[in-house]
């Protein structure tokens, strides 16, 4: 099966919230695992000002398919990062198991709806 144990997505930038409340601008980060065993990912957040921040880690079961709002405190859970709005970063992923992965960004800065997603490097 296909997929890849380091990714790297090395641009990050969360678009501010835009008019719309309910559909609001933000960073995600989709995993897919195409094996038969569960892969846990760790997560480092680079920043251009400051060492990265890493240490936050997900299961991604077999055969299934993840969605990490990045920029969302839930996104990342109780790791303690947090990505502020126009900040640049990037994210890189370390997989035990070989895995597929995207990142997705929806900004609203115009009042209209632009989204858009990129494969990431990976080796």
């Amino acid at each position: 099966m296909t997929g890849r144990k380091e990714w790297l997505f090395p641009d990050g930038e969360l678009p501010p919230m835009g008019a719309d409340k309910n559909l609001y601008g933000h960073e995600a980060i989709v995993m897919t695992n195409p094996g038969d065993t569960d892969a846990e990912v760790t997560f480092t957040l680079y920043w251009t000002d400051r060492e990265p921040d890493t240490g936050y880690t997900v299961k991604v079961g077999a055969r299934r398919v993840l969605c990490i709002h990045v920029t969302e405190k839930e996104g990342l859970g109780d790791s303690g990062i947090m990505v502020p709005p126009g900040e640049q970063y990037a994210i890189a992923l370390s997989s035990t198991r070989p895995i597929v992965a995207q990142y997705g960004r929806l900004d609203m800065r115009t009042g209209v709806m632009a989204f858009y997603t990129t494969p990431g490097y990976c080796e």
